[in-house]
């Protein structure tokens, strides 16, 4: 699974097949005659009128000379910032386009909305600076876009940053103030696991909203299109510190799927404290390093540090109700990446509220191994319990906060860092079938510990293995309190789930850290 891909942005390029459903995208432009007629409703009816059709593969019209572009020779087609749409009018917000290529093949209609109604933007050859590539624009004709990006002076008012990008199939980035990209979300994940093969629905059509001349929100509409789904979505972005994007989305299935993912995340793991590497200088490589979940029974939250398993590894995490979940980059130092050219300690985090009651379902994580940071190996998204028949609307709302230093945390203790290391037998040799963790919680329920209290470790194991040691102290150095765990697999063909936190007086003090030793 590789990483969505913007140019000038320093994204890899992405594989994703290319579905669309342009041609009957464009059916919406008579739907609303007008901004005032135009809005979620009237884009959930072409997405219904779409899926009750059977799906119809988008015509190849991309010419050879783009399609056979080297990776290097894609990158440098690059748009022309002074024709950026709004730029002349002095609004906000401008907004700029990808040229189609490489492995971004598939046709995106663009289009505003304002109060003169609904005006298509074509593609225009003047648009774009090719570099140093030697190519006939002349011979295409209107080739659409490939994507597109949003331009808001998100760190000063000398310079309108890149704030959120849309590009390839379902896939979307923003940024809050002081952050680069790092994770990336999803419309829509369809059969990631438990298929015969993952399915990739795509965006097809975009509608952005002409912002008001002291706006701070944008607007964007879009139409997205796979073989057994469609469905219509509305994105309100809000800049800031922390860049806030609620999404409301209508979808409609043409046919049966194993695993529906909603609000799915998709990031790196490589590598970090809970798996070092040997011959990297860097101590940690990743775009995140845990999931952390907001379940409704007892008001509990789980923190499953991530990993880069030897094999694909898929956990659920079961629920009546969801609070809340994401994936988060919660090491902020640069002593723990010392990477000057990635700035892993600047990659956001991406928390999840629903809004409103999604029911009952599962919360799944797919990681998947990687040997290196240009694949993103990790996946998490919710599973409805259950599905509206075939035809019937699924409603979703939620939003998304994309955090840096200041993100959602438990609200009395989380875990700080995870490290795992050999259990040892009396001579001094490391036994496989032995497993240590050191776990470092902190928060506000612990700092107000006074200096005689103590806290107790609870932890518990699966059937399949035995927990030998367990220990709880304050970290004399931090002033964190530090949990150490042993325990010994009895059977390496089993998986063992282990779950641990630190409670004071019969109340938990931290969230639930959690994590699972694959079976050999």
């Amino acid at each position: 699974m590789k990483n969505p891909c913007s140019s000038e942005s320093g994204w890899s390029l992405s594989r994703v097949r290319p579905w669309a459903a342009w041609a009957v995208a464009v059916a919406l432009l008579a739907v609303a005659g007008t901004a005032a007629a135009f809005g979620l409703d009237e884009a959930s009816e072409v997405a219904q009128a779409l899926a009750a059709k059977p799906y119809r593969i988008p015509r190849d019209d991309l010419p050879a000379e783009l399609r056979d572009l080297s990776y290097d020779a894609y990158r440098d087609i690059r748009f022309n910032s002074a024709h950026a749409l709004w730029r002349g009018e002095g609004l906000p917000f401008e907004v700029m386009f990808f040229h189609r290529g490489k492995f971004q093949t598939g046709r995106v209609g663009i289009s505003e909305i304002s109060e003169r109604g609904i005006r298509p933007i074509s593609y225009e050859r003047g648009d774009f600076d090719f570099g140093q590539n030697k190519l006939t624009p002349e011979a295409w004709g209107d080739l659409g876009f490939a994507g597109l990006r949003v331009h808001f002076a998100l760190n000063g008012p000398q310079y309108k940053d890149e704030l959120v990008v849309f590009l390839g199939a379902s896939y979307f980035r923003a940024l809050g103030s002081g952050q680069v990209y790092g994770v990336s979300a999803r419309g829509l994940a369809i059969d990631t696991v438990g298929a015969g093969g993952e399915e990739f629905p795509r965006f097809t059509q975009f509608w952005l909203e002409r912002p008001a001349p002291q706006a701070n929100s944008l607007v964007i509409y879009a139409l997205l299109d796979s073989p057994r789904a469609a469905g219509a979505y509305q994105f309100t972005v809000h800049p800031g510190a922390q860049t806030t994007v609620d999404v409301r989305a209508r979808l409609y299935l043409r046919a049966g799927v194993a695993t529906l993912g909603l609000a799915p995340l998709t990031s790196m793991f490589l590598h970090g404290a809970i798996a070092p590497r040997a011959g990297d200088f860097r101590p940690q490589v990743h775009d995140s390093d845990g999931l952390m979940l907001a379940l409704g029974e007892g008001g509990e939250w789980l923190w499953r540090p991530l990993v880069n398993p030897p094999q694909l590894l898929v956990s659920s995490f079961a629920t009546g109700q969801l609070r809340g979940f994401g994936l988060m980059q919660r090491e902020r130092e640069f002593s723990r990446y010392e990477d000057t050219e990635a700035q892993y300690q600047r990659r956001p985090s991406v928390w999840i509220t629903p809004q409103g009651s999604w029911g009952a379902g599962r919360v799944e994580l797919v990681q998947i191994p990687t040997p290196d940071e240009t694949n993103d190996n990790v996946v998490a998204y919710w599973v409805p319990q259950t599905l509206p028949p075939i035809g019937e609307p699924l409603e979703l709302s939620y939003r998304m906060q994309w955090q840096g230093d200041d993100q959602q945390r438990p609200p009395n203790g989380w875990t700080v860092q995870s490290r795992r290391g050999h259990g040892y037998v009396a001579q001094g040799q490391p036994d496989a079938r032995e497993t240590q963790y050191v776990i470092d919680f902190d928060g506000p329920a612990l700092r107000a510990l006074g200096a005689q209290d103590t806290v107790d470790p609870v932890v518990s194991a699966s059937a399949n293995a035995q927990v030998l040691e367990r220990n709880a102290f304050r970290n004399p150095v931090t002033g964190t309190w530090r949990m150490t765990v042993r325990l010994r697999r009895l059977a390496s063909s089993q998986p063992v789930e282990l779950r641990a936190f630190l409670q004071s007086a019969n109340h938990a003090m931290t969230e639930t850290w959690t994590t699972l030793i694959p079976a050999d």
